[in-house]
């Protein structure tokens, strides 16, 4: 067996020495091993030149067999690879978003590499990739919530991120809201959250809006957005969001937490969905659900939370799988617990009008605190 590895070394080497191609060396190796194998299938057993190459040609049958599989692997994963590139440079379909990322630039080598992940997803792809680079999502509120959906969006790729909020960072904060760190309390959390997301990602686009949403201006802020993701801590922003979006037709994915508990869901009038309104028609009673500050909150649990918000959101802009809209999830953290609960446009509601509001919207777009 020794003389056949020697004659192999030998081979290759004086292939490589005179400048064979890759596949000629190895069509030599081939007909070496043809050749090894056939003298021990012919050969009587005892035979010097049997012995002298393995006595048996099982051993080689399966070298061959490892080989292959390799070999095999290693053109697949190559095929893989041209794959997801032509894809990432292919143009995309219009779906899943008003501003799909048609005409977008193609991505630099940098960007497919950070994106590889996602651009070897079946359900994503190239395409998908390209729509999340051409999207537009507004996050209101940089707390709790809003922290695992901004770095996970521009982690992602999600081209441009609005972020509105009126607070400054504190150091209560810093127990679940991981976008801050200790060294920018005080900062406007707007500015502290683009500065995390451009470490991150400088790729994608952050647009601060360090003020209070208002009735104003809400409609013309919401109108540049694709999508809206609302993890706010009070019911009166909460609903204004709901009233905006319902009216121009833009969905909207919401969550809340409290405690040990959260709810989220994909808001969507427009597309036949219920809103946010039509589940809650009215606050609750002072009192009756405390916010974080009252009632304290697990903090782990908006991360989890935020996360979710963060898949629905590239789910509803690439198209893939299938999102909440009419369906309510809530999730209890203190049993390890998920509940799924079929949710439908309430006739009459204030908000959406039962599913009937912003009939102009492209059909093509696919409660408690923040913390």
């Amino acid at each position: 067996m020794l003389l056949v590895l020697g004659l192999a070394v030998a081979i290759w080497s004086l292939a490589a020495l005179f400048g064979l191609t890759l596949a000629l060396r190895l069509a030599l190796l081939a007909l070496l091993w043809a050749v090894v194998v056939i003298i021990n299938l012919t050969l009587p057993e005892g035979a010097a030149l049997r012995e002298a190459t393995g006595g048996d040609a099982r051993p080689w049958v399966l070298l061959a067999g490892a080989v292959a599989l390799v070999l095999a692997y290693r053109a697949g994963l190559a095929r893989l690879r041209v794959r997801a590139a032509a894809l990432a440079l292919a143009p995309a379909p219009a779906i899943a978003t008003a501003q799909d990322g048609a005409g977008a630039p193609a991505f630099s080598e940098a960007e497919l590499n950070r994106y590889a992940r996602h651009i070897i997803l079946r359900e994503i792809g190239g395409a998908g990739q390209k729509r999340l680079k051409g999207a537009r999502v507004l996050v209101v509120g940089a707390g709790g919530l809003g922290s695992p959906v901004l770095l996970y969006l521009a982690a992602a790729g999600v081209g441009t991120i609005g972020v509105i909020d009126d607070d400054d960072v504190d150091g209560s904060n810093l127990q679940r809201q991981v976008i801050h760190t200790d060294e920018r309390i005080g900062m406007p959390k707007v500015f502290s959250a683009q500065a995390q997301m451009r470490a991150l990602n400088p790729h994608v686009a952050v647009r601060p809006y360090n003020r209070r949403l208002d009735e104003a201006d809400a409609e013309a802020l919401f109108a540049e957005y694709d999508l809206v993701l609302d993890g706010t801590d009070n019911f009166d922003t909460r609903y204004l969001v709901n009233r905006v979006c319902a009216r121009l037709g833009k969905p909207l994915i919401a969550a809340a937490i409290t405690q040990w508990e959260g709810q989220i869901s994909l808001y969507d009038p427009a597309r036949g969905g219920a809103c946010y309104e039509c589940l809650f028609p009215e606050r609750p009673a002072p009192g009756l659900v405390p916010s974080c500050a009252e009632a304290g909150v697990i903090g782990p649990l908006p991360g989890v939370m935020g996360a979710m918000m963060a898949v629905e959101a590239i789910k509803q802009i690439t198209g893939a799988g299938e999102g909440l809209r009419g369906q309510l999830l809530i999730y209890d953290a203190l049993y390890g617990e998920t509940r799924r609960i079929a949710t439908h446009a309430r006739p009459g509601c204030a908000a959406c009008g039962g599913g009937e509001a912003a009939p102009e919207a492209d059909k093509n777009v696919g409660g408690g605190g923040q913390g």
